[in-house]
């Protein structure tokens, strides 16, 4: 009997103390699904959105996790198409049960992947889709937009060309939406901050068009003062490649939204234009801050390579996630989603805020122009600009009217 009793007492201490350690041992990880384009050129952004995001979250997991309970991340490839996108989107929500949803670099797929998470309510931050849709005329309480859209490009741009003595322009680019909105986003700018300026043309090319000297060659014939470059992807190298080679970049100013940035410069190498205005959220080099420069370093010693701008998307949404819950207090997502609404978080550009009225992070804007650099086999940008967040984005009457015509 004694022998039984004492079994009995270890039992009962082992259940016990097994009862204690599980909450602090097996607590649930939050999971966040990673929905974007992991094959193909779109991982010249994409690795880089991924990459950064991870590593803050092994930081916090390090230091015990968000709240005391540790991140678990999965990732799906769309391979750029929205029926897969879907797919995955779907897999994550119903089947993995993930609390959080980040992506994607194609803006259908974003906009598909925001109807999803209406009827979830799941949160998702968009970290590289530029569509203004987004967070504009689509935008719903369930989205947040990390990088700058068409409409805040459009803005950046135009008053740094307004700036400039250009009256007559031209817009050429990518015949899709992204092409078209950055263009109209720009010109409809333009002619706000500067009435005078006058389009005279403007040239379309399909996407993924590989030969472009044509277009340069009736451009050159119109003679603008100008031209504005509405491309994405391969087309920014591409553009960039033909300027040069026709001699187009040294006869006629240009524009080229991401043209200082290092995803388009590293594969030129020391073949890149000089002197092309460009804008972008990031660069490695800039700004000159404690900050700036302390996550370049921990992204070099984790990866081997320069951070281009996805890095700064990828770090931004892991700090609203991990900011936002402890803003919360609890993992409740509807208190989450109340914190995110302007919550300020710290970054390689300085404090962005997650605006309340759109889900919007007001990213800074840097403008500056192509030039060759002693200290990098690639060109950099020099005279840089900065335009602070809340120049950039819509006002708030602008985003409730969009929204008010769905």
């Amino acid at each position: 009997m004694k022998k039984l009793s004492w079994i009995a007492i270890c039992m009962a201490v082992s259940v016990g103390v097994l009862f204690c350690l599980t909450p602090a041992h097996a607590a649930k990880p939050i999971k966040i699904g990673l929905v974007d384009c992991y094959s193909g050129g779109a991982t010249t952004f994409t690795y880089d959105v991924r990459d950064a995001f991870k590593m803050a979250m092994d930081n916090v997991n390090a230091k015990g996790g968000i709240l005391g309970r540790q991140v678990e991340i999965t990732t799906r490839d769309t391979k750029f198409k929205v029926d897969i996108g879907v797919n995955v989107t779907k897999e994550l929500v119903m089947r993995e049960g993930v609390d959080i949803l980040v992506g994607t670099i194609n803006s259908s797929v974003a906009l598909a992947i925001s109807e999803i998470v209406k009827d979830a309510k799941i949160p998702f931050f968009s970290t590289f889709s530029k569509s203004d849709k987004i967070t504009g005329e689509k935008g719903q309480r369930y989205v947040f937009g990390i990088t700058e859209n068409t409409a805040m490009v459009g803005k950046a741009a135009a008053r740094g060309l307004a700036e400039k003595p250009y009256i007559k322009y031209w817009i050429a680019g990518d015949d899709y939406e992204y092409g078209h909105a950055l263009g109209d986003g720009v010109w409809t700018n333009l002619k706000k901050f500067k009435p005078d300026v006058k389009l005279i043309g403007q040239s379309w090319w399909k996407v993924g068009e590989p030969e472009l000297t044509p277009y340069l060659t009736a451009i050159m014939a119109a003679k603008p003062d100008a031209v504005i470059f509405a491309t994405g992807g391969a087309s920014m190298v591409n553009i960039m490649k033909a300027s040069k080679a026709t001699g187009f970049s040294e006869k006629i100013p240009m524009f080229v939204h991401t043209a200082t940035e290092l995803s388009t410069l590293m594969p030129l190498g020391q073949e890149a234009p000089a002197d092309v205005l460009g804008t972008s959220n990031y660069y490695f080099y800039f700004p000159e801050t404690p900050e700036n420069k302390a996550f370049v370093k921990e992204f070099q010693d984790a990866y081997g390579r320069y951070p281009k701008v996805g890095a700064l998307y990828g770090y931004l949404a892991a700090q609203y996630i991990i900011k936002g819950y402890e803003k919360a207090g609890k993992f409740d997502t509807e208190k989450f989603i109340d914190a995110l609404g302007g919550l300020t978080v710290d970054s390689p550009v300085g404090p962005v805020e997650m605006r309340a009225c759109d889900h919007q992070a007001q990213l800074p804007m840097f403008m500056g122009v192509t030039k060759k650099s002693p200290d990098y086999p690639f060109f950099i940008a020099s005279e840089i600009k900065t335009i602070p967040g809340p120049q950039t984005v819509p006002t708030c009457e602008e985003i409730k009217e969009l929204r008010s015509k769905k």
